[in-house]
């Protein structure tokens, strides 16, 4: 293929080419398309040159096509179908009738309170649609699988947002601590240094060299917690709480909802502690795009119920 013919065609071209097949007539190609009869011959002559093929021959009864300008009516009508697509703005999103699989990266403390809230919208307001959760973890690169289509969007809290994603901050929780309900500290009072000098439980961090909001506040005041053990998963919290004499800090919002169903006391955190801020990501490739703009919004409204 010459790509210097390929480069000849255009629009208008395909348009002539598809209705000179359709009428099977010069004249009437012309009087269609509101274009005079030497004008639509020279085009002819063009795509004649374009194509290597006479496209239309003259028959018994008028101009008829040849076999090779039978294939090439079909696939002007692609190409002028294409071409109507690209220049068309996107198809409205209808969050009733969608079927599109959403992608939403999250940590595992949010599994407790937000995503059901999140899942529950979109199963009331998209029933079509999928929704998959993809756990952020130290080896999960999630600004690439942003970038890459791999996520939609992906919510959590950071001490350090990358400048690259467009972010919206989605609510914020203060810090608790949980414990055995039978812990003698229940009854005694958590002071600082009981704190500081009981066992901790404490994640495993989902981003590698991230250092917690409470061990950083900690280190601000000079004072460092000891953590006995680590776990990956916080739906095993309770659990662990409610056998071991260990304590947890956490927000507060996981923290109530734990102690609803488990034998757990919420007691304040002895030393002052940052908020915690949840925060919204995504790229710029999705920005615009209706259907992810669906998703922040359902995210955004699920948040402003999780503290509300």
């Amino acid at each position: 293929m010459n790509p210097r013919l390929v480069d000849q065609l255009d629009t208008n071209l395909l348009r002539v080419l598809h209705t000179l097949l359709t009428e099977r007539s010069v004249t009437r190609t012309a009087m269609k398309l509101g274009q005079s009869q030497p004008a639509i011959s020279n085009m002819l002559k063009r795509l004649r040159d374009i194509t290597g093929d006479a496209i239309l021959v003259r028959g018994k009864n008028g101009m008829t096509p040849t076999e090779r300008g039978q294939e090439l009516l079909q696939l002007a009508q692609q190409g002028l179908k294409v071409m109507e697509s690209i220049a068309s703005p996107a198809p409205a999103f209808v969050a009733a009738t969608t079927q599109r699989v959403f992608h939403l990266g999250a940590p595992d403390y949010l599994s407790v309170l937000l995503l059901p809230l999140v899942m529950e919208k979109v199963r009331e307001l998209a029933p079509n649609a999928g929704l998959v959760i993809h756990a952020l973890n130290a080896g999960f690169d999630y600004a690439t699988a942003l970038e890459n289509g791999e996520l939609d969007c992906v919510i959590g809290n950071w001490p350090d947002l990358p400048p690259q994603l467009h972010i919206a901050q989605l609510f914020e929780d203060e810090l608790v601590c949980m414990v055995n309900r039978k812990h003698p500290v229940v009854s005694k009072g958590l002071s600082l240094r009981y704190y500081l000098d009981m066992p901790h439980l404490a994640p495993t961090p989902y981003m590698a060299g991230h250092r917690s909001i409470i061990d950083t506040a900690l280190a601000e005041l000079g004072h460092k917690r000891k953590i006995q053990m680590t776990l990956p998963y916080f739906g095993m919290v309770p659990y662990v709480l409610s056998r071991t004499d260990l304590l947890f800090t956490t927000s507060r919002s996981f923290a109530v909802q734990c102690a609803k169903d488990w034998p757990i006391e919420v007691l304040p955190v002895p030393v002052p502690m940052p908020k915690m801020k949840f925060f919204m990501l995504w790229h710029e490739r999705v920005h615009a795009a209706a259907e992810v703009q669906w998703l922040r919004r359902v995210i955004s409204e699920a948040s402003g119920e999780v503290i509300g």
